[in-house]
């Protein structure tokens, strides 16, 4: 399983959105994409907790859908996760902490738990799924660009204008 989230135009407070692709055997079995909110209408976001709610997201969806009680490898590109869930990095934020909790218990689920931090072009598939549920946002939310522009923040990029620091690489 593959997953990775963002946030953007800022962070924190931009819109944060997520991607999650599931594997068995070498074989897609699913992907899902979404968005967990946007700092403009006033949601606390950052890119951790989009990358969490990555990671939320597809767990759940792999217990509701019978794979609980297999073995599980996780792959992402945000260092900072993987290395809190292994119990090498403190969880200090507030807002990531009930994120953290909720993964940990989720994993118990599952027979055994491999986590696995993978560089950024070999997660490109969730990152896309995650850049797509931005980009959704954007068309169905036009007052976004509008409302960043109004606060002097750089206007929500368009997909595959990649700049900035590497997903999850930013402080919470």
């Amino acid at each position: 399983m593959y997953f990775d989230g963002l946030c953007e135009p800022v962070n924190p407070g931009g819109i944060a959105a997520y991607g999650f692709v599931i594997y068995r055997g070498g074989e897609r079995v699913h992907a899902g994409r979404g968005v967990v909110g946007a700092g403009y209408l006033g949601d606390d976001v950052t890119n951790n907790v989009a990358e969490y709610t990555a990671l939320i997201k597809a767990l759940e969806w792999l217990i509701e859908n019978g794979f609980s009680g297999e073995d599980l490898v996780v792959r992402g590109d945000s260092q900072l996760v993987i290395r809190q869930l292994r119990g090498e990095y403190a969880v200090k934020s507030p807002r990531i902490a009930p994120l953290y909790a909720r993964v940990r218990g989720l994993l118990r689920r599952f027979r055994s738990v491999e986590l696995e931090w993978v560089p950024r072009e070999l997660n490109a598939e969730a990152d896309a799924l995650g850049r797509a549920a931005y980009e959704e946002f954007l068309r169905e939310h036009p007052e976004a660009l509008r409302a960043y522009r109004s606060r002097g923040q750089p206007s929500p990029r368009r997909a595959g204008t990649r700049r900035g620091r590497a997903a999850g690489s930013a402080p919470v």
